[in-house]
């Protein structure tokens, strides 16, 4: 059960970090570029620090698709990959729960700025093919980095992990942010999707929410049969 709370609080905390920079420096592709930069930055670094407070317990996988992906290689059981799906879910609804009893608390201006919580959507110009089509490919290739980076045959450089991995997320949102605002996981887009409905958020949030579940299940399950492809086998 241990393993399973640990999913919880990391997707709490990346949900928490990620979500609440984006709302505390008003992230906007187009028009706050660094901002985009900052909250890119939050994600990465959300992982890195629960890579190495949670990755003993549970492998900090915090992000349904990486479960998927790993399942698919074979890494883990059916039964875990269920239960860190639940608890990866109810993290992000516990850590959008509190990003929304802080931003209606604070300044009428603020609170309407950050209304949606760093929700998901579809950036103006992307359509939903494209969106989907960005967050299958940018899951892809996030997810290969895990299964690289944590993979017995990496020697080594497993030590490094949690850096690597949190680096990418970096190079992933700095690269996906223009298209959907970067979910590359169910649980981080679920839970401010939800609460973005009670702050007065778009209504879109929640009626484009299953591009964000759809896009990375696919990405990670994808990023598990190129890794079983090029996988080299065990010393």
């Amino acid at each position: 059960m241990k393993k399973y709370l640990a999913e919880m609080i990391g997707t709490m905390i990346l949900v928490l970090m990620g979500c609440g920079a984006a709302v505390s420096l008003g992230c906007d592709p187009v028009n706050n570029q660094a901002a985009v930069v900052g909250t890119a930055m939050a994600f990465g670094l959300s992982v890195v620090a629960m890579a190495y407070a949670i990755g003993g317990i549970s492998g900090c996988h915090i992000n349904p698709a990486i479960s998927l992906g790993v399942f698919l290689s074979g890494r883990m059981s059916a039964k875990d990959c269920l239960m860190y799906v639940v608890f990866q879910f109810l993290g992000g609804l516990i850590g959008a729960a509190l990003l929304f009893l802080l931003v209606p608390s604070s300044d009428s201006s603020f609170a309407t700025a950050g209304a949606g919580l760093g929700a998901n959507g579809l950036q103006d110009g992307i359509s939903v093919a494209g969106g989907l089509l960005a967050e299958i490919i940018f899951t892809c290739v996030f997810v290969l980095v895990v299964l690289g980076a944590t993979s017995k045959t990496n020697g080594a450089t497993n030590n490094f992990a949690g850096l690597a991995i949190g680096l990418s997320l970096i190079l992933v949102h700095l690269a996906c942010i223009r298209y959907t605002g970067t979910s590359v996981n169910p649980a981080r887009s679920f839970g401010p999707a939800v609460f973005a409905q009670f702050a007065g958020g778009p209504v879109a949030a929640l009626s484009n929410l299953w591009i964000f579940i759809v896009g990375p299940l696919v990405g990670g399950a994808l990023a598990a049969v190129l890794w079983r492809v090029v996988e080299p086998a065990e010393k």
